[in-house]
């Protein structure tokens, strides 16, 4: 029995960080298992991979050339989300908003917001635009309505990430809402700044989750019913 109340202890000592992403040329996915390293580099920390369904059909997929999704990596059940501790989102923008695959994992998650279950649980974002236009900070800015509704606490970066901040002799993506990168025509991939920066964020919202695990005021425990 005192092995077993040992395991109970370390299982509620882990904060489960859920990485939860949606990919179509691979640059989010990239960024998204930096995140996750990132947020696993910190002690009692347990990140994982989930990726949101595609609504796409397989033939559409074909002929935008949309490479296979990554096998590792289960697709998320919006009541999965109640497992977590807390969150990090990541996505392409599609006009200056999250794409409508996220979008429409985010509308099914309609009975969790009933229940205001994922109020006060930690959530950053991260991202993937075309150039410079296409909405480096207005998607992050317009994903935030979704953490608002479920009560969730957006976490950004602020310019905590350094100097690299302003770094201005190479082409970087992010921003103080949160990593990002740049997929141009869909050939440039995330450089090693860009993925210092999604690693960085996985460790800083990590260490945020982990703390607020530690003090969840009590009125968070009687949601909505």
């Amino acid at each position: 029995f005192a092995g077993l109340h040992q395991l109970s202890d370390a299982s509620m000592a882990t904060t489960k960080v859920y990485i939860v992403y949606y990919s179509l040329y691979g640059h989010v996915e990239d960024m998204a298992r930096e995140v996750q390293r990132g947020a696993n580099a910190v002690e009692g920390v347990e990140a994982s991979l989930w990726q949101v369904p595609e609504t796409l059909p397989n033939l559409v997929l074909e002929k935008m050339k949309a490479p296979p999704k990554a096998d590792d990596v289960t697709e998320i059940r919006p009541e999965q989300l109640l497992d977590a501790d807390g969150f990090i989102f990541g996505f392409p923008s599609r006009f200056g908003v999250m794409a409508a695959q996220f979008k429409a994992f985010f509308d099914a998650t309609h009975e969790i917001w009933e229940t205001q279950a994922l109020a006060g649980k930690p959530a950053g974002i991260f991202w993937s635009t075309g150039f410079h236009g296409g909405g480096q900070e207005l998607t992050a800015l317009t994903a935030i309505t979704q953490l608002a509704h479920h009560g969730m606490i957006f976490v950004p970066l602020g310019y905590t990430f350094g100097n690299a901040m302003f770094e201005m002799n190479q082409v970087k993506g992010g921003s103080s809402y949160g990593a990002g990168t740049y997929a141009g025509d869909g050939s440039r991939q995330p450089t090693e700044l860009e993925l210092q920066q999604a690693f960085y964020q996985g460790k800083y919202v990590a260490e945020i989750a982990k703390k607020l695990k530690k003090t969840e005021p009590s009125c968070l425990r009687n949601a909505i019913s």
